[in-house]
C-alpha cells in the first residue's frame, strides 16, 4: 500500500485520544507473583518493568504506605502507554489491563474503537516525534501534551475529495482519520508468522530451585575491550550482508549499523558468541554472530556461553544498569565483581550455576525454540 505523508493532515493529540496522566505511584513491594504489567519511563519490554499480583498494588501509595486507591493506579487496557520522562515518547499498545507510575500518560482512541493494527500505526506516529521533547522539554503536563500535533492520514469521499466532518469531532477543519486505512496498511506489512513448538505448558519453572550468588569474574573466559572502530571510517553495507558495529547505543541489540566487510579489517572482526557491554552507559546485549564494536566496547567470553545461556545472563546484568548512570561507568573492574544469583547445582567442592537447567528453561518459554 502508498503511503504518501504529504496527503496527510494535523490532529491534536486531544481531539483524538483521550489522555489520562500516570498515577504517582511507588513500586510495590513483591509478597507473590503477579501477572499485572507496571509501566515506567522505559524505551524497551513494551513499557513494562515489573509484573504484580492485586493485592501487592493496592497496598502501596506513591510513598510506600498501605492505602485504597486502587482505582486510581488501575488503567483499563486497549490504549496506548507513552512514556512522559527519561526516554520520553515511547509509545506502546497495552491489550489488557495495567498500572504505571506518573512517568506514563494513557491515549485512550476516541470516537473509535482501538484494535492492535491502528494502535502499531499509531504508536509509530507518536513516536516519531521523540525529537520534540529532547533536552529538557519533557510532556509532563496533560493538558500541554494534548495540545501537540501529530500528521494523519485522512479519509476521502467516492469522488476524490477530503471528507469532512461537520460537528469537526476530530479537528478545526472537519478533517477525519482514516482508521481503516491504518490498519489495513498494518496488516498489508511482509511479514512471516512465527511458529514454536514451545507454549505455557512446556514452561519450566525455576523458582523453587537452588539458587546461589557467584562473582561474574570468577564464571568468565576472557574480559577485555574492544577494538574501537571510528563510524566515520566505515561503510554502510547495501544489503543484509554486513558486519554488525556495536556501541554503546540501547537500541537493536547494540547494533547502530551495519557496515560493509571492504572497510574493515580483518583482525577487528570479533567472533559470534560473546556478551558485549557499553562501560560508559551499561548497557549489555548477546552477540550471535561476528561483529566490530565502537569506543568503550568491553566484550565476554565464556566456555558455557550459548544463545540460551547468555540471554539469561545478560537479562540479570542488565537488571543492574541503574547502578552505573550519572558518571558511574560499569568499567571491566565493576563487571568482574558483579554478584549473580543463579540457578546451581551441588559439587564436591560446593555449587557450581547449573548451565544445562538454564538452557532448558530458556527453550522451555514461549518461542525459546525460535531464538
Amino acid at each position: 500500500m502508498n503511503l504518501d505523508v504529504s496527503t496527510w493532515k494535523e490532529f491534536k493529540l486531544e481531539d483524538v485520544f483521550w489522555l489520562k496522566g500516570g498515577f504517582y505511584n511507588k513500586k510495590p513491594e513483591h509478597s507473590k507473583e503477579g501477572r499485572i504489567p507496571f509501566l515506567a519511563s522505559t524505551e524497551s519490554n513494551n513499557g513494562v518493568t515489573e509484573f504484580y499480583c492485586i493485592e501487592d498494588i493496592k497496598s502501596w501509595d506513591k510513598v510506600g504506605n498501605e492505602d485504597n486507591t486502587l482505582d486510581k493506579k488501575m488503567y483499563d487496557g486497549n490504549c496506548i502507554a507513552v512514556t512522559v520522562n527519561g526516554s520520553v515518547c515511547n509509545a506502546f499498545y497495552q491489550k489488557e489491563q495495567f498500572t504505571c507510575s506518573h512517568d506514563i500518560t494513557a491515549f485512550y482512541l476516541k470516537y473509535y474503537d482501538m484494535n492492535p493494527e491502528i494502535a502499531m500505526f499509531l504508536c509509530t506516529i507518536i513516536t516519531k516525534d521523540k525529537y520534540r521533547w529532547s533536552y529538557g522539554r519533557k510532556p509532563h503536563d496533560v493538558k500541554k501534551f494534548g495540545k501537540s500535533v501529530i500528521k494523519l492520514p485522512v479519509s476521502y469521499n467516492s469522488d476524490g475529495t477530503i471528507l469532512i466532518d461537520r460537528q469537526k469531532m476530530y479537528s478545526e477543519k472537519g478533517y477525519v482519520p482514516d482508521w481503516k486505512f491504518m490498519e489495513n496498511y498494518i496488516k498489508s506489512l511482509h511479514y512471516k508468522p512465527l511458529t514454536t513448538q514451545s507454549g505455557i505448558s512446556n514452561e519450566m519453572t525455576i523458582g523453587d530451585c537452588a539458587w546461589r550468588r557467584f562473582v561474574f569474574g570468577t564464571l568468565i573466559d576472557k574480559i577485555y575491550k574492544g577494538t574501537a572502530i571510528n563510524k566515520d571510517g566505515l561503510t554502510c553495507a547495501n544489503d543484509n550482508c554486513g558486519i554488525r558495529y556495536i556501541t554503546r547505543t540501547s537500541d537493536k541489540n547494540g547494533c547502530e549499523l551495519l557496515a560493509s566487510v571492504k572497510t574493515i579489517k580483518k583482525e577487528c572482526i570479533e567472533a559470534g558468541n560473546a556478551i558485549t557491554i557499553g562501560d560508559t552507559t551499561a548497557t549489555c546485549f548477546y552477540q550471535d554472530e561476528p561483529f566490530i564494536t565502537g569506543d568503550h566496547m568491553v566484550v565476554i567470553r565464556a566456555e558455557w556461553l550459548n544463545i540460551y545461556t547468555g540471554l539469561f545472563v545478560v537479562t540479570l546484568l542488565n537488571k543492574e544498569r541503574y547502578r552505573y548512570n550519572y558518571g558511574r561507568a560499569y568499567v571491566m573492574d565493576k563487571i568482574k565483581n558483579t554478584v549473580l544469583e543463579l540457578p546451581a547445582k551441588k559439587k564436591a567442592d560446593g555449587y557450581v550455576p547449573d548451565w544445562e537447567l538454564i538452557e532448558n528453561y530458556m527453550k522451555s518459554l514461549p518461542y525459546g525454540d525460535r531464538l
